[in-house]
């Protein structure tokens, strides 16, 4: 007998790829900004010599200072390395069941690789014709519910209403609610946990504080939800956090202006960069998040995704139904889309 008859076989996520040259890297959805000076600050200031001790389990001055931040308190938080490992343990912990867990069929891609890996039952559930959740999709029996508020790749916000009413409407399931794109525009979820016991929201430091290469993910939820979760994670892991990513995380949410001034510049860069693409030829839902998802409506995507790389800037393209004609395409600094916009341009003549 082969060994590999043994191994777990699942289709991997694919993230968007990392060029090894100097390029306008617009494919990823990394914030084009650096963390605050005061990360800077803290890291050159660490303790090296308290490394050599454990980090503390529950993320300890991190923790605490998210509860200060949110307004949360700190049994309703859990933290992670990036809201990838949050949302894993989450999948492990509250999707045990034998119904189906429900999800878009456009959306993170994540998500089904997660359901695979740990034998998740799962349905994708399709976006309407304007890549719009249909709330009344999600009124039926399921084994939980996971939505992205913005959706990814599309960028579309659903209203806070409708959310509410998903999760009022399914007491018996966890719902997740995504929100890795939140701070650029949309609603959050967050004021809601204490209303619903069966809510989790989840966030990242990866785009809206400017730091996809520290690692930092949190979840919101009832101290039930949150305890249940440090369940699956002290069997796996208990030290996720180490006391540098700790201290980098701290740093960060104590220069709340910082935060503020990005994410505005972010978002002014991506209403400007809507207008230019409209008048290029472009399509795309409203975006209120950190990319646009735009089509032309002459030239194929796959066309303009592969002259753009030999030109130096990277976009995103999935060959994949509904969506292989489309482009997402990250908000970079202004300098960056101006020179984006330059190549369209000329391309597009």
């Amino acid at each position: 007998m082969s060994w590999e008859e043994n191994v777990k076989k699942v289709v991997p996520y694919v993230p968007g790829e990392q060029p090894k040259t100097k390029v306008i890297k617009l494919n990823t959805n990394e914030n084009p900004y650096p963390p605050s000076d005061k990360v800077k600050h803290a890291l050159e200031h660490f303790d090296i010599d308290s490394l050599r001790l454990y980090p503390d389990v529950n993320g300890g001055e991190l923790r605490t200072k998210l509860s200060e931040v949110y307004s949360v308190d700190e049994e309703k938080i859990f933290v992670g390395v990036g809201s990838d490992d949050v949302l894993a343990v989450a999948f492990l912990t509250f999707f045990a069941g034998k119904k189906p867990i429900l999800f878009p069929d456009i959306t993170y891609s994540f998500y089904d690789v997660w359901a695979d890996l740990y034998d998740i039952p799962y349905e994708m559930i399709p976006l309407d014709d304007d890549f719009r959740i249909k709330k009344e999709d999600y009124f039926r029996p399921n084994g939980g519910i996971v939505i992205p508020n913005p959706n990814a790749p599309t960028g579309v916000e659903k209203s806070i209403e409708a959310l509410e009413e998903i999760v009022s409407k399914n007491k018996d399931s966890v719902v997740i609610i995504d929100e890795a794109y939140v701070d650029f525009g949309a609603k959050s979820m967050l004021p809601l946990i204490d209303k619903y016991d069966n809510l989790l929201v989840v966030q990242t430091f990866s785009k809206s504080r400017c730091m996809a290469g520290v690692r930092i993910g949190m979840a919101f939820g009832n101290p039930k939800l949150i305890n249940y979760m440090n369940d699956v994670k002290f069997s796996i892991n208990s030290y996720t956090m180490n006391r540098l990513t700790v201290a980098a995380g701290v740093a960060m949410l104590e220069d709340s202006a910082y935060f503020e001034e990005m994410t505005n510049r972010v978002i002014a860069t991506r209403e400007r960069t809507k207008v230019a693409l409209r008048e290029l030829g472009f399509e795309f839902p409203d975006s209120k998040s950190n990319f646009i998802f735009a089509r032309h409506k002459q030239v194929a995507a796959k066309e303009i995704f592969e002259a753009a790389k030999k030109n130096g800037i990277f976009m995103r393209w999935w060959g994949k139904p509904r969506i292989d004609n489309y482009l997402r395409i990250s908000i970079g600094t202004d300098e960056q889309m101006d020179e984006m916009i330059a190549f369209l341009k000329e391309y597009l003549k």
